[in-house]
């Protein structure tokens, strides 16, 4: 192959990625939520076999977004480096109803999470991660992830101001409009009458929910595995 027709080649390969890259650019929106998030009811939804809101005891503490945070962790090789990809929003919403003297009757509303608003170190993998290929959340009607408990275990007894609570959440998680059974190891601080500390995690399988990583020059791979936590804070009323 003469040297015309290689710098051909090399044109047109180069024309091709430019093109892939421009399209994961625009394709991936501006990351402004579409709307503001509602904190869902207690009883709406799956959490309707915990059981009914209407006339219990205790008290529903909801949760404060400026004092919380989502988290994403994915494992890729860049640039031929392990590199562990982390990404947040505090855009998240969602209400707890304890009774101190029968943690068995707690009851939870649906977990939402608005994924366009998630921040990553980089500008351009933001992008591709709004894009089709990935979160699609530049879309409306992939914009957010939703979480409904179906059951919980661990929670029983009483407890009181200072104590720490350990206990599973598993539910219905919803990426990308492909739902998978779920669950969550949570620890939550009883910080006073008023006030509640929580921290929440799963590993899930991205394939499972049909999350693909787009070809991105110098990202060689990028793992199965992605962790999901939340850090929370949850007042009463």
């Amino acid at each position: 192959m003469n040297r015309s027709v290689i710098g051909w080649v090399v044109a047109f390969v180069l024309a091709i990625g430019g093109s892939a890259l421009a399209w994961v650019w625009f394709a991936g929106g501006s990351g402004e939520p579409s709307t503001d998030l509602t904190t869902p009811a207690i009883g709406e939804g799956a959490t309707t076999t915990l059981g009914d809101d209407s006339g219990a005891d205790g008290t529903t503490f909801v949760i404060d977004s400026s004092q919380s945070l989502v988290t994403f962790e994915i494992d890729e090789l860049l640039q031929g480096s392990p590199n562990r990809v982390v990404g947040t929003t505090d855009q998240v919403v969602g209400q707890i109803a304890l009774d101190m003297s029968d943690l068995g009757s707690a009851r939870f509303s649906e977990i939402v999470v608005n994924a366009r608003t998630l921040k990553t170190d980089s500008e351009r993998r933001d992008r591709a991660m709004r894009g089709p290929i990935i979160l699609n959340s530049a879309s409306d009607e992939f914009e957010l992830i939703n979480f409904e408990v179906d059951s919980f275990s661990g929670l029983s007894g009483v407890a009181e101001v200072g104590d720490v609570l350990t206990f599973s959440l598993t539910g219905a998680l919803t990426i990308k409009d492909v739902t998978s059974e779920t669950t969550f190891d949570v620890e939550v601080t009883l910080i006073d009458d008023s006030t509640i500390e929580g921290f929440a995690t799963t590993t899930v399988l991205r394939s499972d929910f049909g999350i693909g990583i787009p070809g991105v020059p110098g990202v060689a791979d990028v793992s199965d595995e992605v962790v999901l936590s939340i850090s929370f804070v949850a007042v009463s009323g």
